[in-house]
């Protein structure tokens, strides 16, 4: 192939931005199309980071600089499998690669779970985040004590969230109904529930620090769950971060309570839940079972069972990809099927000119600057297959904006972004926040198309 690339990269969360920018950086002459299904661009940095986590939103600076470059151009409100099929972006790029990210929960499988307030802790982010396609109601009015189940930087996320008060939040981008729903919760005591011991937690010590940091949240540590065996051991000889975060555990599960009326976390280690207990059709209960080190980095259960008295559950044991249509899935994994980015049919052949990156390649592991790396492996392997690839029939811009035109899609661009993004600042600046969010795709959509 001698004709410059031109690429479509679907997903503009920050592992399809990493790998337009990769892309254009590595190949002076390379241009991509950002799609995303959503009308505005960073994906899981604006519905999927915690509002009291500006940290890492200020991510979006660098993402931002990389939408700037002119031969990348993003292109919103297009859900490809949907709007635009997978074939009709083959006939207009010579290359697709696929950054959709993981957004829906995994399941727990165990009995109750489809139970009124059994809910997903996905779900939750979305409703804290507003994010346009997801529930924009929660009750929290109902409840005295929740559990959360699974101990990762989600669960924690979590748990924070359901602990601080509206108060605390209002110097962040919550929007007035999510505000008034956490204003109205009734939550005093949330208990997490992790499955194995403290040497095999997956949070950071970062974040584990934050659940103590507001003075209206009491952290405390089942004590009995502070157990550790020679796996164990030699994970905290390998690791710093680790002995951070047991280090910390160490010291809560020791300290005195605090004086007076606080919202309590606790953090439950070797029990593992095995059934969502209910009552006409509602969460009343969590049954786990107790488990025990087997010295190997795995547990074992001890067939000795404790009910949970709790009105709600959050299941926050992971993330997982959703299919495609007309794209091959690994409904084991849950990822589309690749071999270091390039995408692999059922029968395990390579699908020429077709990729992927970020959690859609790998599952939802690592943090965010994981997803760099991971777009270098994936843009080198299309680099490499370039000269073999056949020019897209009809690969110019005209082209493509034809296509879009005569579909009649509200199509979003960076321009419009920017113009978004200064009417949510400038709605913030009145009220003393740094953004208020607009929730409503339509809307958003309105505001974004004023030229």
């Amino acid at each position: 192939m001698t004709s410059p690339l031109r690429v479509a990269v679907v997903g503009a969360g920050p592992a399809g931005i990493y790998a337009a920018d990769i892309l254009t950086t590595k190949d002076p002459q390379a241009c991509v199309d950002i799609f995303d299904r959503l009308p505005t661009p960073y994906g899981l940095i604006r519905y999927g980071v915690a509002p009291d986590h500006p940290r890492i939103k200020a991510i979006v600076v660098a993402l931002h600089r990389v939408l700037e470059n002119e031969r990348i151009r993003f292109i919103g409100n297009v859900h490809v499998g949907v709007d635009i099929k997978v074939d009709e972006l083959r006939h207009h790029y010579d290359a697709v690669i696929f950054a959709t990210g993981a957004e829906r929960d995994r399941s727990l499988r165990i009995p109750g779970e489809d139970l009124r307030r059994s809910y997903g802790a996905a779900d939750f982010v979305a409703f804290y985040d507003s994010h346009p396609d997801r529930e924009q109601t929660w009750d929290l009015s109902q409840q005295r004590s929740v559990a959360v189940v699974g101990v990762g930087n989600v669960g924690l996320d979590v748990a924070r969230m359901l602990a601080r008060t509206a108060e605390e939040l209002l110097s962040t981008d919550i929007p007035p109904h999510v505000h008034a729903a956490l204003a109205d919760s009734t939550i005093t005591d949330i208990h997490m529930f992790a499955r194995r011991g403290p040497a095999q937690a997956k949070f950071t010590p970062v974040e584990l620090r934050e659940l103590d940091h507001s003075p209206n949240v009491q952290v405390v540590v089942a004590p009995e769950g502070m157990e550790f065996d020679k796996a164990s051991q030699a994970a905290l000889s390998r690791s710093k971060s680790l002995r951070m975060v047991v280090d910390v555990l160490s010291d809560w599960a020791m300290r005195d309570p605090k004086p007076g009326p606080h919202r309590r976390i606790h953090l439950h280690f070797l029990e593992n839940p095995v059934e969502i207990i209910g009552d006409n059709g509602a969460v009343t209960g969590l049954r786990t079972e107790r488990q025990e080190l087997t010295g190997d980095g795995n547990v074992r259960g001890t067939g000795e069972f404790t009910d949970w008295d709790v009105q709600a559950v959050y299941r926050a044991v992971g993330y997982r990809s959703e299919a495609i249509e007309d794209l091959p899935f690994d409904t084991f994994r849950l990822v589309l099927p690749n071999e270091g980015g390039r995408l692999l049919d059922l029968d395990g052949e390579r699908m020429p000119g077709v990729y992927a990156t970020g959690w859609v390649k790998r599952g939802p592991v690592g943090l965010i600057g994981h997803t760099k790396s991971d777009a270098a492996e994936t843009v080198a392997h299309l680099l490499a297959d370039a000269p073999d690839l056949a020019p897209a029939p009809h690969r110019n811009q005209a082209d493509v904006d034809a296509l879009l035109a005569g579909k009649g899609l509200p199509v979003t661009d960076f321009a419009g972004w920017d113009r978004l993004d200064s009417y949510e600042l400038g709605a913030g600046e009145p009220v003393g926040r740094g953004r208020v969010k607009v929730t409503s795709r339509g809307e958003m959509t309105r505001i974004a198309a004023r030229g």
